[in-house]
């Protein structure tokens, strides 16, 4: 008898490490990164739109982002966009070209980074934990599994949140030590 419970749950838990994933690489860590900029829309002709497709994204000499926008009229949205985002980091404007400087972390920013990292994997598992929640309520609604099978279906369904919380925990070690080497 297939396990459909967890293969909808691994689906879920899989899409909840993406997005983890997906969060870790807007965190600052001291060295440019075009990820950072995901997620600052540019009000591009009436609606928002993500620079990565109104310009093109570079990194030069590892601490500046350069961002050439493909029009030239959107060079002052682009840049109002970044200044008004919580990245904090300064814009250069060289007339078609923006740079953003990746200024070194200090010490006490690091640390704090860090405790973010902290925050998300912790938001995380408890996403993951609610998603095998789910699936064993689930799994004890549906009367027509027999007991045993229902009990292997839920050791298979912790199996899967130990899994996806042991990728949590080993993503965030990884970012942690990425900010904290200088």
């Amino acid at each position: 008898m297939d396990n459909l419970f967890l293969e909808i749950a691994q689906e879920k838990m899989d899409k909840a490490l993406e997005a983890f994933n997906s969060n870790l690489t807007k965190v600052r860590t001291g060295r440019a990164n075009p990820n950072m900029l995901d997620g600052i829309m540019v009000d591009y002709y009436g609606s928002p739109t993500p620079i990565n497709q109104l310009a093109s994204v570079s990194i030069q000499e590892g601490k500046t982002i350069a961002i050439k926008p493909f029009d030239r009229n959107v060079v002052k949205d682009v840049e109002r966009a970044i200044n008004t985002s919580d990245l904090g980091l300064p814009v250069q404007n060289g007339g078609d070209i923006l740079r953003v400087t990746v200024p070194a972390l200090t010490e006490e920013t690091r640390k704090g980074f860090c405790k973010d990292v902290d925050k998300m994997a912790e938001d995380a598992k408890v996403q993951i934990r609610n998603i095998r929640r789910d699936a064993n309520d689930d799994v004890k609604k549906d009367k027509t599994i027999p007991e045993d099978i229902s009990k292997s279906f839920l050791e298979d369904i912790q199996k899967a949140t130990d899994k996806a919380i042991e990728k949590i925990e080993e993503y965030a070690k990884e970012k942690q030590k990425e900010i904290m080497t200088i």
